[in-house]
């Protein structure tokens, strides 16, 4: 799966960047030592420099999961979450001979 969190800095001011960028990095060396972790990359965006991503791909939903769940999950990832973008950020990957997940409601129990 693919997890692809678009975040804005709080501020223009330098070192708002500066922290988020820092926390950012160290949010995907966290997420990179949790079972299941397949890769990741942080960016900034080209156009608008506030606009910041963090983009991971991991084996599978629930490994993503445990991983911000986690301690470490919680004290250094789940932080950052209040300069995310509010939209979907997680993402099945389109492989060739897999079904994609259908669009209903699904049951509780």
């Amino acid at each position: 799966m693919l997890v692809v969190t678009r975040l804005r800095a709080p501020s223009s001011a330098a070192s708002a960047e500066a922290e988020l960028r820092a926390g950012l990095v160290r949010a995907l060396a966290v997420l990179a030592a949790k079972p299941g972790y397949v890769g990741g990359e942080v960016g900034r965006n080209v156009d608008d420099p506030a606009l910041w991503v963090l983009a991971t791909r991991w084996e599978n939903v629930g490994s993503y999961r445990r991983a911000l769940g986690s301690y470490e999950g919680k004290m250094h990832v789940q932080p950052l979450m209040v300069h995310a973008v509010d939209e979907p950020s997680a993402y099945e990957l389109v492989e060739e001979g897999t079904d994609l997940n259908e669009a209903r409601p699904r049951s509780i129990g």
